[in-house]
C-alpha cells in the first residue's frame, strides 16, 4: 500500500490540473536570465523555458502553465522576439506542456517525441487528457534536427529518464543544453515510474550531455538557476552513487521499506532534499525503478 501511495503522490503533485488550479499565477512574474547571443532562460512557475530569438523568429522549449502564457510573449517580446514560431516539448507534463494550446492557437508549431503526445492524449492519474490544440503536430522517434536563427539545435531523445519521452535540445553553434526534467539543479530529481521514467535513465542522460560539454558550456535545467558541466557532473556522480547504493540493497533482498529505513541518501538531504522530491518520496521512487 505505501509503495501505491508514494508513486501516487509524485505523479498527483507534478501533473494534477486540479493541484494547480488554486495557484495565483497573477504573482507570478517571468525573468530572463542570459545563456548565450540570442539564447534565454525564462524562469517563471513550472518547467524553465529556453528561447531563443532572431531573424527567423521565436523558438522556445516548454510552455509552463497556461494562465502564464501572457507573461511568457510579454517575456518574449522584451528579449526580442516577436510571436512565438515553435514550441518543442521536453516531455509530457503539464508544468512544461499546459501553455501547449494557447500558443498553438496563437500560431505556433508543437514538436515533441511521439511518446510525449501518446501521454497527453491518454492523461494519467488526475490529469486528464490534454486537449486536441494542445498536442504535438509534429512527432520524431529519435530525434529532430532546427536550423532556425542561425543556429543548429538538435532534439535528441535519450533512454527512459525522467519518463519515457524525454529530449534534451542541443544548441550546437551556442555551446548550450536545454535538458528538461533529466536535471534538477540542485534537487533530487523526480523518477516519473508510472510514465516510464528511470533512475539510470536519468544518470545516462547526464552522460550524454557530458560528452558533448566543455567548461564554457551552459546547461538550462528543468528546474534550478542555469547551470554548468561541473554542476551537472556533481548531480550525476550523486545519483549515480545512491544506485549503487539501491542496487545492493534490491540485490539482497531488501524491500522498498527496508530500504527507505536504512537512509541510503542521508548524506545528501540537506542539499538535496528541500524541494519537490524529499528523500522519501526519491528512494521510494528509485527504488521502484531498479527493482523492476
Amino acid at each position: 500500500m505505501k509503495t501505491t501511495i508514494m508513486t501516487g503522490l509524485g505523479a498527483s503533485l507534478f501533473l494534477s490540473a486540479t493541484a494547480f488550479a488554486q495557484q495565483d499565477f497573477s504573482a507570478v512574474n517571468i525573468q530572463t536570465v542570459p545563456v548565450a547571443d540570442g539564447l534565454y532562460m525564462l524562469v517563471g512557475s513550472g518547467g524553465n523555458i529556453g528561447l531563443s530569438v532572431g531573424d527567423d523568429g521565436a523558438f522556445i522549449v516548454d510552455t509552463q502553465f497556461a494562465p502564464l502564457s501572457d507573461k511568457i510573449q510579454a517575456a518574449v517580446r522584451a528579449a526580442g522576439g516577436g510571436d512565438i514560431e515553435y514550441v518543442v516539448n521536453t516531455h509530457w507534463h503539464g508544468d512544461h506542456t499546459g501553455g501547449n494550446a494557447n500558443f498553438a492557437g496563437a500560431g505556433a508549431t508543437i514538436v515533441a517525441h511521439a511518446n510525449v503526445k501518446t501521454r497527453l492524449a491518454a492523461g494519467q492519474g488526475d490529469t486528464p487528457p490534454a486537449p486536441a490544440a494542445a498536442l504535438p503536430v509534429v512527432t520524431f522517434p529519435d530525434r529532430i534536427t532546427f536550423h532556425w536563427n542561425g543556429i543548429t539545435v538538435n532534439v535528441i531523445h535519450v533512454d527512459p529518464a525522467h519518463t519515457d519521452g524525454d529530449s534534451v535540445i542541443h544548441y550546437t553553434n551556442l555551446n548550450a543544453f536545454h535538458m528538461g526534467d533529466t536535471f534538477f539543479n540542485g534537487t533530487y530529481p523526480f523518477v516519473d515510474v508510472a510514465s516510464g521514467g528511470s533512475l539510470t535513465g536519468i544518470i545516462g542522460a547526464a552522460d550524454t550531455v557530458l560528452a558533448r560539454s566543455n567548461a564554457a558550456t551552459r546547461i538550462i535545467p528543468g528546474h534550478g538557476a542555469l547551470a554548468t558541466p561541473e554542476d551537472l557532473r556533481n548531480y550525476r556522480n550523486v545519483l549515480d552513487e545512491i544506485r549503487s547504493r539501491l542496487q545492493s540493497m534490491i540485490d539482497r533482498g531488501m524491500t522498498e521499506d527496508q530500504v527507505w529505513a536504512a537512509n541510503p541518501t542521508a548524506e545528501w538531504d540537506a542539499t538535496m532534499g528541500g524541494g519537490f522530491m524529499n528523500p522519501e518520496t526519491f528512494t521510494r521512487l528509485a527504488y521502484q525503478s531498479l527493482s523492476r
